[in-house]
């Protein structure tokens, strides 16, 4: 593994320096110049974290006053900016002075651990069908390391696919807090709630037949909609919805229109799909 440095390059090396060595390891650019105060508080942080994280990644800087081309390349309009390389690509980055428990932070997201490779694993299995198998995989990994942020989305998504609720909802709740507001994990928490309301609900063709008998029941049309949300048919759900919507208002304390609300974000927020149904909805109201 190459050893963490704090050398200079300059345009002739970055290649080698960094985009190369970002294939094996996170590299860490600082881009400084000699006259920004800001840059020498900065330095000694940066050097500290390298010392401790020797073989694990690298630290290049870049003067920016002998290379303004670069930083004119790498969109650089403060100092310091410091750029995280990874796979031949900025994959993080930060402007000004940072703390240690800051920049570890940072670091942390593209490092490589023992159980990423479980996590690779317990996806290649996913792919392969073996969802038993890829469960107990991610279940090992999470166990082993709790902090390795990238794992927990996945349990909790093979826990949800699996029936396991309530451990899939203590998995969402170890990550940090920022972490969970991302579009990916709030679809998660969406999927999961859907799950719940599913499990409660009767057998989709009882609820069929109670709705071909009465097409007002709303409480058997929230129902289905809750089972075919959780069986990922979504657009059938949210047509369910908004048919309720359309009979009862009130249902349930306004329950249609959070159903739809839910389902775009176990759909991501966004798609043609929710785009469609954001217009259906708005026109139900209005």
């Amino acid at each position: 593994m190459p050893e963490a440095l704090a050398t200079n390059v300059g345009a002739g090396e970055f290649g080698s320096a960094v985009i190369e060595v970002s294939q094996r390891v996170p590299v860490l650019v600082d881009f400084w110049a000699p006259w920004c105060a800001p840059c020498g508080m900065l330095a000694p942080v940066l050097e500290k974290v390298a010392r401790e994280y020797a073989g694990k990644m690298v630290l290049v800087k870049v003067n920016t006053d002998e290379e303004p081309e670069l930083a004119r390349a790498h969109g650089i309009r403060a100092l310091p900016t410091v750029k995280l390389f990874r796979h031949g690509a900025v994959a993080d980055e930060f402007q000004g002075v940072q703390t240690e428990p800051a920049i570890r932070e940072i670091l942390e997201r593209h490092l490589e651990r023992a159980s990423d490779r479980l996590l690779a694993q317990a996806l290649e299995a996913r792919d392969h069908g073996d969802a038993a198998t890829a469960l107990g995989l991610l279940r090992r990994a999470h166990a082993d390391d709790p902090q390795n942020h990238r794992v927990q989305p996945e349990l909790a998504r093979a826990l949800v696919e699996a029936d396991e609720l309530d451990e899939a909802e203590r998995v969402l709740r170890t990550l940090p807090p920022g972490r969970r507001e991302g579009p990916d994990i709030r679809a998660l928490a969406a999927r999961l709630h859907i799950a719940r309301e599913a499990r409660d609900a009767p057998p989709a063709p009882a609820l069929e037949q109670a709705i071909a008998r009465n097409p007002d029941d709303c409480e058997a049309r929230y129902h289905l909609a809750m089972r075919q949300g959780a069986q990922g048919d979504y657009e059938a759900a949210m047509e369910q919805l908004l048919e309720v919507m359309r009979r009862e208002r009130g249902f349930r304390d306004d329950a249609a229109r959070k159903g739809l609300l839910t389902a775009f974000d176990a759909l991501g927020g966004r798609g043609p799909l929710v785009t469609r149904y954001r217009a259906l909805m708005a026109s139900t109201l209005h």
